[in-house]
């Protein structure tokens, strides 16, 4: 199902796969789990939301995953479709739960989580599962690392991504870090990094650079010695400092935008959605600065709204909101 299209802008199907779950955020922040009195649930996953960051802008986007069919799992489902995201390539499996998170909110809005998942559904989708047909019609193939963890995902993740590649998808690889999930921080630098070289556009965090690279600077020399022949454009997001973008060609910066941070939950996703959304249809301005940087401008504001509420996808913002912040008009 496409969703409506004010702007003009975005037509081609972004499809994203990976995990989708439930997050449970304290109604208080900075309080550890134990001391939080209670918890608002808050329909989360990176890849489904960048999926709803798409559509709320006014694109074309698919998710590809697996939820329990379970109350929470058919409630997921649900929020994609009155999101105006395709449900086509999602299924249900009978015996395992949806996958839930507790998340710590700390005093400056920064995150930890405590998951559960042994095994959750989104961990059993077989390459079998996969909706080939929905894969091979996106013009954009985005995806995580957090479904790259156990199989049979994994294999699923690495079969779709194939297609995907083979239908002459754009592939897009946000790694989104959570070690708690990895038996160790070796396997998921290994992992995460075993299909660096497929990805056309990365996008970072800066805690991520330093992981991945193993050393302490964000800097250009540590983001370029990530750069592979296959890459078109690499993002390395900074929070509240914006973010550096390193192509072919030329490399630079952008700077964020000031609102008061109550939760940076899907931030980096609404970064992500916002930049597909606004490349699937002309993927040249990946190599043009001057567009490129107006894209990444755009990005940085929907990063910034979606830190001014609690939970990624009721913070994700709509087209009108991004304007009031690219114009200045907004209040903090």
């Amino acid at each position: 199902m496409a969703a409506t299209n004010n702007s003009g802008s975005s037509n081609g199907l972004i499809v994203s796969f990976g995990e989708m779950l439930i997050d449970f955020v304290p109604t208080v922040s900075g309080v550890s789990l134990a001391e939080a009195p209670g918890f608002i649930k808050a329909p989360g996953g990176a890849p489904a939301n960048v999926a709803i960051a798409v559509t709320r802008l006014g694109g074309n986007a698919a998710f590809v995953g697996k939820l329990g069919d379970d109350e929470f799992g058919q409630m997921l489902a649900g929020i994609l479709r009155e999101n105006g995201v395709s449900a086509d390539g999602v299924n249900f499996d009978k015996d395992a739960r949806t996958a839930l998170a507790f998340v710590t909110l700390r005093a400056d809005g920064e995150r930890e989580f405590m998951f559960y998942r042994n095994p959750s559904a989104d961990m059993l989708l077989t390459p079998d599962e996969l909706n080939l047909d929905l894969i091979r019609s996106a013009k954009v193939f985005h995806y995580g690392s957090i479904s790259l963890i156990v199989e049979p995902c994994r294999s699923a993740h690495l079969k779709a991504m194939e297609v995907a590649k083979a239908a002459g998808a754009l592939l897009s690889y946000d790694p989104n870090l959570r070690l708690p999930l990895w038996s160790s921080a070796e396997e998921a630098r290994k992992q995460i990094l075993s299909i660096w070289n497929q990805a056309e556009v990365i996008k970072v965090s800066d805690e991520e650079l330093q992981f991945l690279t193993q050393n302490d600077n964000i800097d250009d020399e540590s983001a370029m010695s990530l750069w592979h022949d296959n890459l078109k454009l690499l993002l390395v997001t900074l929070g509240d400092k914006g973010c550096r973008y390193y192509t072919k060609n030329f490399r630079g910066a952008v700077d964020a935008y000031r609102v008061k941070t109550v939760d940076t939950t899907g931030a980096g996703d609404s970064f992500v959605g916002a930049l597909l959304y606004k490349i699937v249809d002309d993927q040249a301005i990946i190599e043009d600065e001057s567009r490129l940087k107006e894209v990444l401008k755009y990005a940085c504001a929907c990063g910034a709204i979606t830190t001014t509420k609690k939970g990624a996808i009721p913070a994700l913002p709509t087209p009108s909101q991004v304007l009031t912040v690219l114009n200045g008009t907004a209040t903090e």
